[in-house]
């Protein structure tokens, strides 16, 4: 059976995936782990959103409190593990499901970045779609306790997709595209249990694209026949040193 190294080494346009467990070691809490942000908080529906304005105090007496630990949150070993990769030229994409904007601080190039449920890192209005800085606004709804609203009347929210809310056609578009051009998907830290990002890998390892899972905890493909290794661990340490042995 090939290392992942091996693999890693012998592809040009890796598919990478990435979940609440690559931003772990950066301080940032998952969602649907033994200590996961669902276990103590209801996640406010976009409806709800819509339409309540107790549920948008909510909404955004969550994102203050997280706000902070998204601050002050510093890319790991994967995010820049991720960069390197993608100066030697072998990255496809890298599609993630967390929206605390590491990748992007790491120096992962935007052109590569698919970030499929949004950002925490921007609020958007949503009537006229502008997007600001959310540090004002966190500040504001402390002080207040109202929840912000855009120039133009409009309600604001973090440029993320919430419950009930569709992910962007766009970025669903692109993640397919690259996982039409992979030679490899390298899934990490995802349960790969929440749909429709979870069928992303399987878009490239359904072409019989070598296909590599690295988590701690059991994932929803890992029995599923397209699967080429799977490595349970710490992916803080086992795909950083795969990286470091490709390119040394």
């Amino acid at each position: 059976m090939p290392t992942l190294a091996d693999l890693l080494r012998t592809s040009r346009n890796v598919l990478i995936f990435c979940g609440a467990g690559v931003s772990t070691a950066s301080g940032i809490p998952d969602f649907r782990g033994p200590n996961g942000i669902w276990n103590t908080r209801r996640p406010v529906l976009y409806s709800d959103f819509m339409s309540s304005h107790a549920a948008r105090v909510e909404y955004w007496d969550y994102k203050l409190e997280s706000w902070g630990i998204y601050d002050r949150a510093e890319p790991n070993a994967v995010h820049r593990a991720i960069v390197l990769l993608e100066r030697a030229g072998k990255v496809a994409a890298v599609v993630t499901q967390n929206v605390d904007g590491l990748h992007r601080r790491a120096g992962t190039l935007p052109s590569l970045l698919i970030e499929l449920h949004g950002t925490d890192r921007l609020v958007e209005c949503q009537t006229c779609y502008a997007t600001t800085e959310p540090a004002p606004h966190m500040a504001r709804f402390r002080e207040t306790r109202e929840p912000p609203r855009c120039a133009c009347g409009g309600l604001l929210k973090s440029a993320t997709i919430s419950f009930g809310q569709s992910l962007r056609r766009d970025d669903l578009d692109r993640a397919a595209n690259a996982a039409r051009r992979a030679d490899l998907v390298v899934a990490m830290g995802s349960t790969l249990s929440v749909h429709p990002a979870a069928s992303i890998p399987l878009l490239a390892a359904e072409r019989g694209v070598p296909y590599a899972i690295i988590n701690q905890g059991p994932t929803d493909h890992d029995e599923h026949p397209s699967v080429t290794l799977r490595l349970e661990g710490d992916v803080t340490t086992i795909f950083p040193e795969a990286v470091r042995q490709t390119l040394s």
